[in-house]
C-alpha cells in the first residue's frame, strides 16, 4: 500500500536547499516496515498573486508499506511533522498533508490538486479537499498546507511531476543502457514524432540531470533521438541566477 507524504513551504528565498531536499531527507525517518518508492517534485501555478519562494512547487514522498496499518500511518505522521520542525527554516510556512492509497477523500485531492495547478486556491479549499486526511500547517501563516495537499493529489493523479528521488536515481553515469533504465523501473519513452522503441542495449545521454516524469502512476524517461543507438534524455538543470544556491 502507498502512503502519500506532502511537504511544502519549508525554506525561504536565501536558503541553500528548498522542499525538495526536505522531503528527500525524510527517508531517513522511516520506520523499518516501510521503504521510499519515491520523492515527486509537483509544479503548481506561478502568479504573482501567490506568495512562494521560488518556483512555487511541492513535493510528496510516496511510501511503500506492507499493508494498511492505522498505527503506522499515524506514526508516520508524527514523524513527518517532527521532520518539519527539525529541518523547516524560521521565516518558512510550512504545511503537510498525509493519505494512503484507497482513502475514500483521495479523488477529492485529485481535483483540489489539479486546480492549484491553474488557478489561485485558498487554505480553505485545502482543509475542505483534506477532510478525513491529515492536513496541518506548522509556522507562520500555515500556507504551505495549499502545496502540501496539492502535491499529495497531484501525486496519486499520476500524469504530472516529476521525480527528485527513484531508487538508485542519482547514481546513474552519464550514459546508460535502456536495458538498465528498465530493470531499475524506470520505462524510456521516445517523444519524437513517430516515436520508435528505444532498442534494450541503445545507451540513453542524460546530461548528468536524469528525473523521470510520473506517467501512468509510474516513471517515466522522455528521451530524443540522437541518431545510430544514442538517445538524450528531455530537460536538464534549470540555469541559476548569480548567487543562487542549488535548492534539490
Amino acid at each position: 500500500m502507498f502512503i502519500y507524504i506532502g511537504f511544502d513551504d519549508t525554506d525561504t528565498a536565501d536558503a541553500g536547499r528548498g522542499t525538495g531536499k526536505l522531503a528527500r531527507w525524510f527517508e531517513a525517518e522511516l520506520p523499518e516496515a516501510c521503504r521510499l518508492w519515491g520523492v515527486v517534485r509537483q509544479q503548481l501555478l506561478l502568479d504573482d498573486a501567490i506568495p512562494y519562494t521560488s518556483h512555487n512547487s511541492s513535493a510528496c514522498v510516496v511510501v511503500d508499506s506492507p499493508d494498511h496499518n492505522p498505527s503506522l500511518i499515524d506514526d508516520l505522521t508524527s514523524r513527518a511533522i517532527g521532520h518539519i520542525e527539525r529541518y523547516s527554516l524560521p521565516g518558512s510556512d510550512p504545511g503537510l498533508c498525509v493519505s494512503y492509497e484507497g482513502h475514500p477523500n483521495l479523488s477529492q485531492l485529485i481535483s483540489f490538486g489539479r486546480g492549484c495547478a491553474t488557478k489561485i486556491v485558498t487554505q480553505k479549499d485545502a482543509l475542505q479537499a483534506a477532510l478525513g486526511a491529515h492536513l496541518s500547517g506548522h509556522g507562520g501563516t500555515n500556507d504551505g498546507i495549499i502545496g502540501a495537499a496539492a502535491a499529495v493529489g497531484l501525486t496519486v493523479y499520476g500524469w504530472c511531476g516529476r521525480f527528485i528521488e527513484f531508487g538508485k536515481l542519482r547514481d546513474f553515469p552519464g550514459e546508460v543502457p535502456v536495458s538498465n533504465l528498465e530493470r531499475a523501473g524506470i520505462a524510456v519513452v521516445s517523444i519524437d514524432r513517430d516515436a520508435p522503441a528505444p532498442d534494450p542495449e541503445d545507451l540513453v545521454n542524460t546530461n548528468g540531470w536524469m528525473r523521470p516524469r510520473l506517467w501512468g502512476g509510474k516513471p517515466g524517461l522522455p528521451v530524443t533521438s540522437r541518431g545510430g543507438n544514442l538517445w538524450e534524455t528531455l530537460g536538464g538543470k534549470r540555469k541559476k541566477e548569480k548567487g543562487e544556491k542549488r535548492r534539490d
